[in-house]
């Protein structure tokens, strides 16, 4: 990881020269929360110009980049980037709260966030994968192994969205996302039981065999609507 991480920065470095700003690494990697083969290197890249020039020049060390099997890092001017915590409150805010910086300057040390604006967003994404898993759900309802994947994938950006969730309610940080689940399943009186075996499952710790994923299903979804809906309660 740590030899992949300086190469990029090589790269980025020698693609755009000085009109580079800032490399910074987010989210699990940052967080001391890194699994192999669920979790990705997510980089946040910031350069002063972002016109299309700096764009072909970026281009190839982007396609480099993703066919390590990594995501494509998001790029931003400075000046947007720091115009763009209104729109972006959670994504802001959990870049914030973990990050590296692996080249030049923070520019998260002094980031503010309105979050006024973060509980919007908030119940938005909430909705929003509920939305998702359902219509995943309905196109095959009957491939129990597509369910289990899709419940896999989707529980590190749901538990995401509990950490916030109890941010917007105006209850403590939680230090992980299995506290951020206790904390909010205890609050809010829903079984946390699904989101623990979908975790167990990424972390090795259960096998796929062990597992029923309609109940999974079930469980998961009866989780995510109560919150969806207490926030909405609570702040609508």
């Amino acid at each position: 990881m740590e030899k992949l991480l300086r190469e990029l920065v090589e790269r980025l470095q020698q693609a755009v020269g000085p009109n580079l700003q800032s490399v910074i690494l987010y989210g699990s990697a940052a967080a001391g929360e890194y699994q192999p083969g669920f979790s990705d290197l997510n980089i946040l890249c910031v350069v002063e110009n972002l016109d299309l020039e700096a764009l072909e020049q970026l281009s190839p060390v982007i396609a480099w980049w993703t066919k390590t099997g990594q995501p494509a890092p998001l790029v931003f001017p400075r000046e947007e980037l720091l115009r763009s915590a209104d729109v972006f409150a959670i994504e802001m805010l959990d870049i914030r709260a973990a990050h590296r910086v692996l080249h030049g300057e923070n520019l998260f040390a002094t980031l503010q966030v309105p979050m006024h604006l973060h509980r919007i967003e908030v119940e938005r994404e909430l909705r929003l994968q509920l939305l998702r898993l359902r219509q995943r759900y309905l196109a095959t309802p009957q491939n129990k192994k597509a369910l289990l994947d899709l419940l896999a994938a989707s529980i590190s950006s749901t538990l995401t969205l509990f950490r916030h969730a109890l941010l917007a309610l105006g209850e403590p940080s939680a230090a992980s996302r299995r506290a951020a689940l206790e904390q909010l399943s205890r609050l809010l009186g829903f079984d946390p039981a699904a989101f623990h075996a979908l975790l167990d499952l990424r972390e090795g710790k259960r096998r796929v065999a062990e597992l029923d994923p309609v109940a999974l299903l079930r469980g998961y979804l009866g989780g995510l609507a109560r919150v969806a809906d207490e926030v909405d309660r609570r702040l609508g």
